[in-house]
């Protein structure tokens, strides 16, 4: 079952739902919550598209280099992996789903490529791979409400919570 704001509202008011920093009453959509781009981004290593990426063995640490900063420029078909601001702590019956927001979805930004599932018992703020489809370049800039939320309950707890059992997410 999607949670509604209301079912949000409660669930953060009891505890047993964290968002941190406290969104705004206005982040609270009907059915979502909106999440924001923070100052911290990796991009990728000049000179890659020369070499074969075997995506077993190569380490996305070893690709990219961080970057902080108040904006950077997405170039026509750049991907950059962004990060949110909240941090989300949910218990072992609430997953989450990452969505892009349609209003930049229409202008050629994708917010995340394949991973968009916060698994129930995360503890971390949400990495995101933004992608530029558009025919011309676009100015991210930290704040940017461009992602969000949507909660659903399991119908049982998961015996395995990710901030206990998961190994790449739990470092964020």
């Amino acid at each position: 079952m999607i949670l509604s704001n209301e079912d949000v509202k409660r669930l953060l008011k009891r505890g047993s739902l964290a968002i941190t920093p406290k969104p705004n009453p206005d982040q609270i959509s009907p059915g979502s919550v909106d999440l924001t781009l923070s100052n911290e981004f990796w991009k990728f290593k000049p000179g890659l598209s020369r070499k074969t990426l075997d995506l077993d063995s190569a380490a996305v640490e070893s690709l990219t280099k961080k970057v902080v900063a108040e904006s950077i420029v997405l170039k026509p078909g750049e991907l950059v992996l962004g990060m949110t601001v909240e941090r989300l702590t949910l218990p072992p019956d609430i997953c989450g789903h990452l969505e892009g927001r349609s209003r930049y979805a229409r202008k050629g930004l994708a917010i995340h490529v394949t991973s968009s599932f916060v698994q129930p018992g995360s503890d971390n703020r949400q990495l995101l791979e933004i992608v530029n489809f558009a025919p011309y370049a676009m100015l991210l800039r930290a704040g940017l409400r461009c992602t969000q939320v949507v909660f659903e309950e399991l119908k049982t707890p998961t015996s395995k919570p990710y901030r206990r059992f998961g190994t790449v997410a739990v470092r964020q």
